[in-house]
């Protein structure tokens, strides 16, 4: 879940428990229940991304990145000494 995703949500319970609330002396309640709103969202977003980080296919992507980085980075070395000789055959004006 991105950032501005949970700070929508938060800006909408926010909205919801003031409209709620009846009567101004109780914006202690409101800011309890915002508070109580926010810890939860936080706690669903945290299992969340502990469950996608424990997953077999996140698992298996670090293997595949780790596994391949070294290639990874000869491709990028070869490309940019490619590069090199394409920027020396460049005519200069």
């Amino acid at each position: 879940m991105k950032v501005s995703i949970l700070f929508l949500l938060i800006c909408t319970a926010i909205l919801v428990v003031g409209a709620r609330a009846d009567a101004p002396d109780k914006t202690d309640v409101v800011v309890k229940k915002v508070q109580e709103y926010v810890k939860q969202a936080t706690e669903a977003v945290k299992t969340a991304f502990t469950t996608v980080q424990e997953s077999e296919a996140a698992q298996q992507a670090r293997r595949w990145l780790s596994d391949n980085a070294n290639l990874v980075k000869q491709q990028l070395a070869r490309l940019k000494e490619q590069l090199a000789e394409l920027w020396k055959l460049t005519p200069t004006s």
